[in-house]
């Protein structure tokens, strides 16, 4: 920090105390304060921290997790240079503790009055020892994470402690998997420098798991999946003071955006011996508290922020001046296996030190208060009565005369079906009760956030922007849709697709033209739709999609729930008025059965046994069989032995990642849908595909889009139809928080449906219009430019009503076929799979 001066440390320091944001220039600068300048840091980060106790209220309290170890397995699969804590085979009885000796810890620290079971273990290690395969085939489990989810479950059922999850790195879908069994999760982002890792002789070398941008996208599923999720830094392992500044910045950019970091760890490096880093000199104590107070300063007020109490050498007090507000976790049976050399204080002691220091020490739970309080959006209802058991229901913390006992994992018992169950009526009557739901200013995260990471074509194109044409291009575009569609996917044709999709005046009038001939030719001029009735079951959801504004809280006046019997009565009353078939979705409902999927599919078929049964997202499909604990393929194959006929490929909205975590939050990625789908059609679910553009997206991402649906069709064939899906904003919270535009403009419109008639033809040949959104105009245009499907009848239709659009929710046969004679078309009904009735 040679460039950093005395003056600099004062401008940084002023602006901080001034309680303005400063920069990370700013930041590194006030690491190097010193004497006077360094109590003054001290003193504006506890301000913060007492200022967000307040705030919190429990002003001047610290916390800490009476809790137990439990070392799972010491294998890993990374190869750190610093750590004693993974080993290889030969030194342990054992690859894994058995299932009765995790109990066995468990239960020892339920009798001493811990609540806390810490799971800590290597990174995948199957996938580097053999024995660590071995091991888990012989007991049945496919992978270390099934044995981390079996163990969670036991130790909630046979003891009551409150399992936190430390297995490393983790996919969206491994998250989905182990929310269910713990009430909070965590992993260390340790640094972003990714020097330390891609570089000989860097500490984290040779360990795949480490990798910086692995790591910043754990912290970032673990928001997307809603999970209260502990991180933290290691200091002193090589990394420069802008490095370690980089990675506080980073923590907190998560944090804002998704509101699930429940506490940040700043630790200090200290070396072991037989590490290869046994020569490094330990991490300075005055450095510790440097980093903690600009941790605080960055974090502000809200952050929880931790350093653990047997790594401090006795200085609790310097800690708790530089704003830390949390011990962690201290063990009165088990050591800390990661620093064994380091026990930890009596937690009588360490309520004496805090006291001293003018602090009360109180005891928390592994999941932090403010998500005790919040729960459902964060808490899964099977641990709900776990939580509620051990916490004090006023403030969050733990009450320290609990004692945990064991209690099922299981469904909670409440009565599922009510509230707003005529929804579906009166929203064309009655309307909405507001433009938004009740947790509006928090559920989607921070918006400045969210705002940046929209690429600089979408913002583009939000502002009317059209890209400019080389005409060449779009005259050879035009030419080679004439003679050869769906080579505009070809990568080496990307220039003339481009063109296309920015197409306007004559040379759109010219591609709407060339996709309604292709629609003759494949289609002929009968213009189909099918009778069918939507029932959207529940549209209580906690996933936090930014577009969507049929997700509704359990508490929200327009929140309901339908029971299973309510769902048979609907399929039956639309049996009767001539539907063929019945499309059931819902919100991500965390107090769903497991079993009411499988239970709608088989009351549908048993009251209607002719009734088709399209139902269920990829969304619902993926988060179902995470709940279930079992792979996609089984839920999938359950699904359709209970009836189920097809799937709606709805949930793809854009299918690429950047736009996708902008769009949706918690959504599954790109790379689930496709898993998803592919797998459904692998096992006889054939599905429709879908696009909803117009929003923060740009028209190289619905390229892309149609590249990946046609690779889906390439391999499975199980596309019946592609639909297109114009975003309605009206009441869209991205649209409302000014972040997205005002849905798609006429031209996109149709050059969107004609592209996916030229795109995909060969591969899917039904293109389908959503009267529900288009409208009547829209509709016949979109017939005269490449499609020839109305989609259905509907019924009913709450999740564009909700959203704003202006189109009713049930249309009459004779009414599509209105639609269809005003298109110039005859008018012809179709089963789901788009055979003729």
């Amino acid at each position: 920090m040679a460039d950093v001066t005395e003056a600099s440390i004062r401008r940084a320091l002023k602006r901080a105390t001034d309680g303005k944001a400063i920069d990370a220039g700013e930041a590194t600068a006030l690491l190097a304060a010193d004497g006077p300048l360094f109590d003054d840091l001290l003193a504006v980060a506890g301000g913060v921290r007492d200022a967000g106790l307040r705030e919190a209220g429990r002003p001047g309290v610290v916390t800490y997790s009476k809790k137990v170890f439990i070392p799972l397995t010491r294998l890993c699969r990374d190869r750190c240079h610093y750590c004693t804590f993974a080993t290889v085979p030969h030194r342990l009885p054992a690859a894994f503790l058995e299932r009765d000796e995790v109990l066995a810890i468990a239960r020892e620290g339920a009798a001493q009055g811990c609540k806390e079971a810490l799971f800590t273990l290597g990174d995948r290690p199957e996938e580097r020892w053999p024995a660590a395969r071995q091991w888990l085939d012989e007991r049945g489990y496919d992978s270390t994470l099934d044995y981390v989810r079996a163990c969670a479950i036991a130790v909630l059922e046979e003891t009551g402690l409150l399992p936190h999850l430390n297995p490393g790195v983790m996919s969206w879908a491994d998250l989905q998997r182990l929310k269910p069994v713990a009430p909070s999760m965590g992993m260390m982002l340790e640094t972003t420098a990714t020097r330390l890792w891609s570089e000989p002789g860097g500490p984290h070398y040779g360990s795949p798991d480490k990798e910086p941008a692995v790591r910043l996208r754990v912290l970032d599923d673990a928001g997307r999946v809603g999970v209260p999720f502990t991180t933290g830094i290691l200091i002193g392992i090589g990394e420069t003071p802008a490095e370690r500044i980089d990675a506080l910045f980073a923590m907190r950019r998560t944090a804002r955006e998704y509101g699930h970091i429940q506490e940040v760890i700043i630790q200090n490096f200290r070396a072991k011996p037989d590490t290869a880093m046994r020569g490094m000199p330990d991490a300075e104590l005055r450095e510790l508290a440097a980093t903690v107070a600009v941790a605080r300063i960055i974090m502000g007020p809200r952050a929880r922020l931790q350093a653990p109490p047997n790594l401090i050498a006795g200085e609790y007090s310097l800690l708790l001046r530089a704003g830390i507000d949390d011990w962690g976790g201290v063990s009165p049976v088990t050591p800390d296996h990661v620093n064994p050399e380091r026990p930890w204080p009596q937690i009588e002691a360490l309520r004496e030190q805090s006291r001293a220091a003018g602090f009360e020490l109180r005891e928390r739970l592994t999941i932090y208060p403010e998500y005790v309080r919040r729960g459902e959006s964060w808490l899964d209802p099977r641990l709900a009565a776990h939580v509620a058991a051990l916490a004090d229901p006023a403030t969050g913390l733990a009450r320290e005369d609990a004692m945990p006992a064991g209690l099922p994992w299981q469904e909670p018992d409440d009565a599922y079906a009510g509230g707003r169950t005529d929804l579906f009526a009166t929203i064309d009557t009655e309307g909405r009760t507001g433009d938004r739901r009740g947790d509006f200013d928090s559920v989607y995260g921070d918006w400045d956030e969210v705002a940046a990471h929209i690429s600089a074509e979408a913002v583009a194109a939000g502002a009317g922007h059209v890209v400019p044409r080389i005409e060449s291009d779009v005259l050879a575009g035009l030419k080679l849709a004439a003679e050869d569609p769906a080579a505009l996917l070809d990568p080496a044709h990307e220039a003339k697709a481009m063109a296309l999709f920015n197409a306007d005046g004559s040379a759109l009038d010219e591609l709407a033209r060339l996709a309604d001939d292709l629609r003759k030719d494949v289609n002929g001029e009968d213009v189909t739709y099918v009778v069918n009735r939507n029932i959207n079951f529940s549209n209580v959801c906690y996933v936090g999609c930014r577009f969507c504004a049929f997700a509704q809280r359990e508490q929200d006046a327009d929140a309901y729930r339908l029971s299973v019997e309510q769902v048979a009565d609907r399929a039956e009353e639309a049996w009767r008025d001539g539907a063929t078939e019945v499309c059931m979705q819902g919100g991500i409902d965390p107090k769903m059965p497991i079993t009411a999927y499988a239970d709608l599919v088989r009351a549908v078929k048993r009251r209607v046994p002719g009734m088709h049964v399209h139902a269920f997202s990829p969304m619902e499909i993926v988060t179902g069989a995470a709940k279930a604990g079992v792979s996609v393929r089984e839920w999938l194959t359950e699904l359709r032995e209970a009836g189920l006929d097809t799937i709606p490929g709805t949930a793809a909205e854009i299918l690429d990642d950047d736009v996708r975590w902008v769009l949706t939050k918690g959504k599954l990625p790109a790379s689930a849908w496709i898993d998803v789908v592919t797998t459904a059609h692998q096992v006889g679910l054939r599905s429709s595909s879908t696009m909803m553009y117009g929003h923060v997206d740009h028209p190289r991402q619905w390229l892309g889009h149609f590249r990946v649906l046609a690779g889906i069709q390439d391999v499975t064939g199980g596309f019946t139809e592609f639909v297109g899906l114009p975003f309605i904003h009206t009441n869209a919270p991205i649209y409302l928080a000014g972040i997205a535009r005002p849905g798609p403009t006429w031209r996109e419109n149709r050059v969107v449906h004609a592209m996916a008639r030229i795109l995909l033809h060969g591969r899917i040949g039904n293109i389908q219009c959503s009267w529900v959104k288009l409208g009547d105009e829209g509709t016949i245009a979109m017939l005269n430019g490449g499609c020839n499907d109305l989609g259905g009848t509907l019924m009913e239709e709450t999740i564009s009503r909700m959203a704003g659009s202006e189109h009713g929710s049930a249309r009459t046969v004779a009414q599509l076929k209105e639609l269809a004679a005003a298109a110039g078309r005859p008018a012809a009904e179709r089963t789901t799979v788009y055979g003729r009735r």
